[in-house]
């Protein structure tokens, strides 16, 4: 069986603002599953197929991670900054905090 945990998890903020931890290509695609309509966008839907993929042993568990997490802050789902995420996904390049 592939291992299907992340290497970190990814947090959230689930109901009323509670923190959450998503640990799993397993959990991330059940998130994904409960997603009202309005954030079924293009990055739900790559992120829903990366999972997919990782599921079928077709890709890494931690490329379904970063999908998911890209997908968790666009929609402002992320509980705190994920330190462990790439840097193409974080909102200010490395030039951009150079100090002048």
């Amino acid at each position: 069986m592939r291992d299907l945990c992340f290497l970190a998890p990814v947090p959230i903020v689930v109901g009323l603002g509670y923190p959450a931890q998503i640990e799993s290509v397993l959990g991330a695609t059940a998130f994904l599953n409960d997603r009202p309509s309005w954030q079924k966008d293009r990055l739900y839907s790559l992120a829903l197929k990366a999972c997919r993929a990782a599921l079928a042993g077709e890709i890494e568990a931690e490329t379904a991670r970063t999908a998911f997490a890209a997908f968790a802050r666009r929609h402002g789902l992320l509980a705190y900054e994920d330190d462990h995420l790439p840097a193409i996904l974080t909102d200010a390049s490395a030039d951009a905090r150079q100090p002048v």
